[in-house]
């Protein structure tokens, strides 16, 4: 008994939320459907906005090609911790991790899961922002909903507008103390992400069958980018299927946990489909023109009323889609950062005091930087090249070559061993050439 207790302290490990969970597994638990519907959702998030961007800069075959690799690898390190957790004494990542590299390791995973989460709950406002109130690139403005339809005035800027959602729509979505309280928006938002898809789709079929559509790039210009350049995809892709850290509380939550396997494979599936398909087809519309976030695109006017309702439709369906998942992932996030910082205190829900303090200076905290850093290209690959790579990659290959459970096989070992060495050279060109473009572009403005 002594034993366990242990090892669920060095675990960090079982929040409140994964209490929960493993409390209606066993009364139950969810259905296979269930769970690939919620494995998808996470990997369906903002990432999918940036496909068309990342397969501008690779190509059509390339980039294709790196979504498969990529795939295939998340699914290689998904089954290693799957293995793992089966074989160990814990049911979540941060008690694998303790039991392979101690307390300090799972706290460098939970510290790695806290700013991959908060950078996720960044990356929405900077989208939604985008949505209403529209962004500039390279000279191109790209004007909002909301100056399309009232004209451009203070009000509608990006900080008030953003504010406004913070405190009216935000703020009551994330004082609900159950997760359980947020099942039918996560619903709502999944068929939101379905409609966007479906409509950008059929846009592009329709501009193809009128001839308006760009010329593809089969692969890379390298007039234009350099090989360095196509790194700076690489993190862009792996934010976009990366979903390791939601493994545990949805397995916790199947009713036969051996079913997770088949579930995540499934779930993998799909949402290539899906990436492949919004990354073509969204190519196909905007060309060379298509910007970070896909759904400034859609502020163009079109000679259609019927056009022009589709394309607000598309912003707003996804922009919608996107405020009913930031509660989800702002959830997780509170209650890994509560956990690191009162790991002794009295349940964080019961605690109003606490959970007032920390759901209000996390929601300031995002609003800010998303109005300090309106582009999210720059924090997709910031996330897609440390943590996050920290967290689908560099743990679970870790996890493998240290074998504390006995189960790793030679094979096993080469390819954690090769999933690490990848990661870590990808991740170092990438951030790599980005610094270098970062300087390289201030010296010429200066």
């Amino acid at each position: 008994m002594k034993e366990k207790q242990i090892i669920m302290k060095d675990g960090a490990a079982d929040a409140p939320l994964l209490q929960n969970l493993e409390r209606q597994a066993s009364q139950g638990g969810a259905s296979f459907a269930g769970s690939i519907l919620n494995i998808s959702t996470t990997m369906i998030g903002s990432g999918v906005m940036s496909i068309p961007a990342a397969i501008k800069v690779l190509g059509i075959v390339p980039g294709f090609l790196l979504i498969f690799i990529v795939a295939l690898t998340v699914e290689v390190t998904v089954d290693f911790l799957l293995r793992n957790t089966r074989s160990g004494k814990s049911n979540t990542y941060a008690g694998i991790v303790a039991e392979s590299f101690g307390r300090l390791g799972s706290l460098a995973l939970q510290i790695c899961v806290v700013v991959s989460n908060l950078g996720s709950l960044i990356i929405y406002f900077i989208i939604v922002g985008d949505v209403l109130c529209g962004s500039q690139s390279g000279g191109t403005v790209h004007i909002g909903i909301l100056q399309e339809w009232f004209g451009i005035h203070w009000w509608n800027s990006r900080a008030c507008a953003l504010l406004f959602i913070a405190l009216f729509v935000m703020l009551p979505l994330v004082m609900f103390r159950q997760v359980d309280s947020l099942k039918h928006s996560s619903g709502v938002s999944m068929l939101l992400a379905l409609v966007f898809i479906a409509i950008s789709s059929a846009l592009a079929i329709y501009a193809l069958c009128k001839g308006k559509t760009q010329q593809l790039r089969l692969f890379p210009d390298f007039a234009q980018v350099s090989v360095f350049d196509l790194f700076t995809a690489v993190p862009v892709i792996v934010m976009a299927l990366a979903f390791h850290v939601n493994v545990h509380p949805i397995r916790a939550e199947l009713g036969d946990p051996s079913d997770m396997k088949s579930a995540v494979r499934i779930s993998i599936i799909i949402c290539v489909v899906i990436f492949l398909v919004i990354g073509f087809f969204g190519y196909l519309l905007f060309g060379d023109s298509i910007m970070p976030d896909m759904l400034v695109n859609f502020d163009q006017n079109s000679d259609s009323t019927i056009r022009q309702l589709l394309n607000d439709i598309v912003r707003l369906s996804y922009a919608i889609h996107i405020l009913l998942v930031y509660p989800i992932y702002n959830f997780s996030l509170r209650a890994n950062i509560d956990e690191l910082l009162f790991p002794n205190k009295q349940v964080f829900a019961s605690d109003t005091p606490r959970f007032v303090s920390l759901t209000c200076v996390l929601l300031a905290f995002t609003y800010i930087v998303a109005i300090a850093i309106p582009d999210i290209w720059i924090v997709f690959q910031f996330l897609g090249s440390t943590t996050l790579v920290c967290i689908a990659f560099i743990f679970p290959g870790a996890i493998i070559l240290r074998n504390v459970n006995g189960i790793s096989t030679r094979r096993d070992k080469v390819i954690a061993a090769l999933v690490i060495v990848m990661a870590l050279v990808t991740s170092v060109v990438a951030i790599s050439t980005n610094v270098y473009g970062s300087v390289k572009k201030k010296r010429a403005i200066n």
